[in-house]
């Protein structure tokens, strides 16, 4: 082995892939990288819930031949696992993106890929805060999103988003008090890099207002006309652009 001194900001590393290949080509690449690499198959709820925990990083093919990806992935968030998770898949088309990530991944990394930038995304997911220094709760005024149930209430009574709906809310509140562009939406929420054609940020943000708004003696969401959109707190003060 190429290195066989283990490096002193060497990761303890669980890959969970089916593929011999694949498993073979990563398990050597890693390990000469100066990790420690275990390896499985697949991986049941007593694997997960007694043994994931003592990982640093753990890498998911998101195509399992018993229990897959996902289900596996949610089962990991469900037990308190907050260990960094990346997939691995050859399903790399937005919608399946968003699925992954909103089944508790934190990356998402489409086969064929490089070797070097699987390295660099397992190097930035080390260097993210753990999951418990983020909060799990999101809180505006009297305004509640949790992100582990995907329950959203107001003032105690429970808001029905769809998922688009859910992914735009958190992304306002976690940019509370701030201008959120048009631009910032597209690639945040929707993962577009271009202007396309349409009216898509507009029509989903009146849909979210008339659910979040409606209803209430205070409006939380604001269109700041010509910039863009902000969840303000409602002690914020309102600029006289703002509609």
């Amino acid at each position: 082995m190429a290195n066989s001194l283990l490096r002193e900001d060497a990761m303890k590393i669980l890959l969970i892939e089916d593929d011999e290949k694949t498993s073979t080509f990563l398990i050597r690449g890693l390990k000469e990288s100066g990790h420690i690499v275990d390896h499985a198959i697949g991986a049941n709820a007593s694997f997960l819930e007694n043994r994931a925990r003592q990982y640093d990083i753990i890498i998911v093919d998101r195509m399992l031949p018993e229990i897959d990806g996902l289900t596996l992935v949610k089962l990991m968030r469900r037990f308190g696992i907050k260990t960094p998770i990346l997939f691995l898949t050859t399903m790399g088309g937005i919608n399946d993106r968003i699925e992954g990530l909103n089944a508790g991944g934190d990356d998402y990394l489409v086969k064929p890929f490089s070797f070097f930038e699987l390295v660099a995304r397992i190097n930035a997911l080390a260097r993210r805060p753990p999951l418990a220094q983020n909060p799990t709760v999101l809180r505006v005024g009297d305004l509640e999103m949790d992100l582990l149930s995907r329950d959203v209430t107001r003032g105690g009574k429970s808001i029905d988003l769809q998922n688009k709906e859910f992914t735009l809310l958190e992304y306002l509140m976690r940019h509370v008090d701030q201008l959120v562009t048009r631009t910032m939406l597209l690639e945040g929420v929707w993962e577009y890099h271009f202007h396309p054609k349409t009216n898509i940020v507009e029509t989903h943000m009146s849909r979210l207002r008339a659910k979040v708004d409606r209803g209430y003696d205070v409006e939380l969401i604001h269109t700041i006309r010509g910039s863009g959109y902000a969840i303000r707190t409602p002690a914020a003060p309102v600029s006289n652009h703002e509609l």
